[in-house]
């Protein structure tokens, strides 16, 4: 099993002349949100299949900031209840996962990753790992409101994803989607989210059993994130 920590940059911004809000108070609320984006995962995996869920610990009590409760949520795909199940050598996967308390299992094919890889080193641990990159154009959307209208602009945005793997495991897999490459994924960056293994337990004492989830109503994964948009 592997062990990965992640952490995601905050994207909250602030207009001007907020009133009652101070510098001070909007600096906090910053690092609470950045604390609370700080996640574990366990990947369980062997050469052909792998599960990927968050570890589970005792909810957190809701923050205050400047007496301002705060409340987060999140639609769908993170969850702790979610188990992302892959089968490597079929390249298939299935996503066990919920949106607003309703259980999905999202089944479709692997994502084909063009990686371009890099004669690029660095030790994570004690595993030396290579350098690896792919790019990714995706849809931008920027909403505001202007005389009371909401106003949405898109754009398009190149995302570059640099990955660092591990021959010295020798299986072409890694956290959450993330698979194609000659050794295990240790690190993976994508301008947000940065997600690093803290530790690996080859050949454990006690063995899990790597089981497929069933449970959830059956759609692709075109269909689940069309869920996503209208929820």
């Amino acid at each position: 099993k592997a062990i990965y920590r992640t952490s995601t940059k905050s994207t909250l911004k602030f207009g001007k002349d907020q009133d009652g809000v101070t510098d001070k108070m909007q600096e906090e609320l910053k690092k609470q949100l950045q604390k609370m984006n700080q996640k574990t995962f366990i990947l369980e995996f062997d050469r052909k299949t792998s599960t990927y869920k968050e570890e589970v610990s005792l909810a957190s009590p809701k923050s205050k900031i400047g007496g301002v409760g705060v409340f987060v949520t999140s639609l769908g795909g993170s969850g702790s209840t979610s188990i992302y199940y892959k089968d490597i050598r079929e390249k298939r996967f299935v996503n066990q996962t919920e949106i607003q308390g309703k259980r999905f299992l999202v089944k479709d094919k692997l994502s084909e990753i063009n990686w371009e890889l890099f004669s690029e080193t660095k030790n994570i641990g004690t595993y030396t790992c290579y350098k690896a990159t792919y790019s990714k154009e995706v849809d931008k959307v920027k909403i505001s409101i202007k005389d009371g209208e909401t106003v949405k602009d898109k754009s398009k945005e190149t995302i570059v994803t640099t990955a660092w793997y591990t021959p010295q495991v020798p299986v072409s897999n890694g956290p959450a989607t993330y698979q194609g490459l000659p050794g295990l994924i240790l690190e993976v960056n994508d301008g947000k989210k940065t997600t690093v293994c803290a530790e690996i337990i080859l050949n454990p004492s006690q063995k899990s059993k790597i089981e497929q989830p069933k449970k959830g109503k059956v759609v692709s994964q075109k269909k689940f994130t069309k869920i996503q948009k209208q929820k």
